[in-house]
């Protein structure tokens, strides 16, 4: 497979890809909605198309002489208010690149889901890809919405390779928007950071992308590969985090019950139209241990995980370099 489409193309995980699938010879089209938010790496080999997901038309443009494609595009906020907003982009996309990669006789899609469409576990019983989804991450628009595209391509075998991979709790460079680099700027910036009680498992944004390029040459039609590494509780990332930046942040403990009323505060202002990331299941998912095994995609898709600590150099380094 040499001719590849990757969408969120100027996305977290769109750039990282796209700069691994660059260095290992790859001919890249990346697909955007606007090409001057692009902030990944450039080359001869790198070509950008706008489009939306929604506009099938644009799609088949797109994935015109393509081998693969590689699905990162979603909408990943947790404030909006109603399923059918993650819906219209994170399962309708799916089902409009599914029918264009088709139609232009794609091989295969690589469909980046969330490690949370499968249950958790605990550092003596970790979760893996043989788990049901869990609360609270079934009752979160996103997840639901993720696992809701992972079922829809599985009835799709028949007529193209379909391999998902769910990414852990991603650390590394550009990340622009910010999403999960937030968790990084809050021990850049702060003197003080607060610390929920729970833990997740936090992974190399480049091991992702290697992880991706691993599926496309080995991965099993149908299959899902959790692509994880380090399950720290938050202080311990923190801690962590401190020890590679020049700000000595103090770390105060957030207790439980706090947590909990965060959440059932915003519960309560969301049924009244207010847009807030706080909700009791968003509270919750900070207050248990989200951990996963990564057993099955080192043993299948041949990865070796590099310790998370490499992400946070870079993600702190990245974001000290980015103008503001």
């Amino acid at each position: 497979m040499k001719n590849i489409l990757v969408t969120g193309a100027n996305g977290f995980l769109g750039s990282n890809t796209i700069n691994e699938l660059l260095i290992h010879g790859y001919y890249v089209k990346g697909f955007l909605r606007d090409s001057n938010k692009y902030y990944g790496e450039v080359s001869n080999n790198l070509e950008l198309i706008e489009g939306d997901i929604k506009n099938v038309n644009d799609l088949n443009t797109a994935l015109f002489n393509c081998d693969c494609v590689i699905h990162t595009a979603a909408i990943t906020d947790q404030n909006l208010l109603n399923y059918d907003d993650y819906y219209e982009v994170n399962v309708k996309g799916v089902i409009n690149v599914t029918k264009a990669a088709i139609k232009n006789k794609v091989n295969r899609i690589i469909y980046v889901s969330t490690a949370n469409e499968f249950g958790y576990g605990s550092l003596e019983n970790l979760g893996d890809e043989t788990r049901e989804m869990s609360y609270p991450f079934n009752k979160l628009f996103y997840s639901k919405s993720k696992k809701a595209a992972h079922d829809f391509l599985l009835t799709k075998l028949s007529q193209i390779e379909v391999i998902i991979v769910n990414p852990t709790f991603m650390i590394g460079a550009y990340d622009t928007k910010p999403s999960s680099g937030k968790i990084v700027l809050m021990g850049l910036r702060n003197r003080f950071v607060i610390c929920p009680s729970g833990g997740k498992n936090f992974v190399w944004v480049k091991d992702v992308s290697i992880g991706i390029i691993n599926a496309m040459k080995n991965g099993i039609n149908g299959e899902a590969y959790l692509l994880a590494n380090e399950n720290l509780n938050f202080y311990d990332f923190f801690n962590l985090l401190r020890e590679n930046t020049e700000n000595n942040f103090k770390i105060i403990r957030l207790p439980n019950s706090l947590l909990m009323l965060l959440g059932q505060t915003g519960s309560i202002l969301r049924k009244f139209g207010v847009r807030t990331n706080f909700s009791m299941e968003s509270m919750k998912a900070l207050s248990v241990n989200n951990y996963y095994s990564n057993e099955k995609a080192k043993r299948e898709l041949r990865i070796d995980f590099q310790p998370i600590e490499y992400g946070i150099k870079e993600a702190v380094s990245w974001f000290l370099k980015k103008p503001n």
